[in-house]
């Protein structure tokens, strides 16, 4: 008989005969996003816009027919505009990102994508740029991220974010504009991304 048996032996001599059998977890499905009851939903999406300006975000609600002025209001005097591929708003001042470097990104004033969920719990938006979110540096690298997000999209928290998203996918999660502070506390915002965030959420 070997150590490990010993071990064993002597743990079921504790535990004893009349031990409860342990029954095996079962993990609940989370819900699809939009698969929240009507209601619900829209108390889902009031929460999400809450929680977005309270990390110093805009936060524009608008019916699907009012996105692309939303839009444009939210651009204010924003004379170039990158729009990724799949983002299918007429926006004036648009440039396409094509093969633009960073230096190019950074002459940039703005960009304007979709997003893939929006999380109410923490006001967090998630990217896994497909067509309308590009790649990762075009929103990391210009100071203004306009980003559009409809209710249907929205999900209660991080675990049904989770449960929902390839994770074979890039994911950018954004919470609020960039921002860091030094050892005495003094914010500084801009730094790691956009200074500025725009979320125009989408009802109906």
């Amino acid at each position: 008989m070997s150590a490990r048996d010993d071990v064993l032996a002597a743990v079921r001599t504790a535990l004893g005969p009349d031990r409860p059998e342990r029954r095996p977890r079962v993990a609940r499905p989370h819900p699809a996003p939009g698969a929240t009851a009507p209601a619900d939903r829209a108390a889902l999406v009031d929460l999400f816009a809450e929680r977005v300006a309270d990390y110093r975000a805009s936060v524009t609600r608008c019916r699907p027919a009012e996105v692309e002025a939303a839009v444009a209001a939210a651009l204010d005097d924003a004379t170039r505009v990158l729009v990724p591929d799949g983002l299918f708003l007429d926006l004036p001042h648009t440039v396409l990102p094509g093969d633009l470097t960073t230096e190019g990104l950074d002459g940039v004033d703005a960009v304007v994508t979709t997003a893939t969920l929006g999380i109410a719990e923490t006001g967090t938006i998630v990217l896994t740029h497909g067509p309308g979110q590009g790649r990762r540096a075009l929103t990391l690298v210009p100071d203004h991220h306009v980003c559009v997000v409809t209710g249907d999209q929205v999900v209660p928290d991080v675990p049904q974010a989770i449960a929902a998203l390839d994770p074979l996918r890039p994911q950018t999660w954004v919470s609020g504009p960039s921002a860091t502070s030094d050892i005495e506390l003094d914010r500084v915002e801009g730094v790691h991304g956009p200074r500025r965030l725009d979320v125009v959420v989408v009802d109906g």
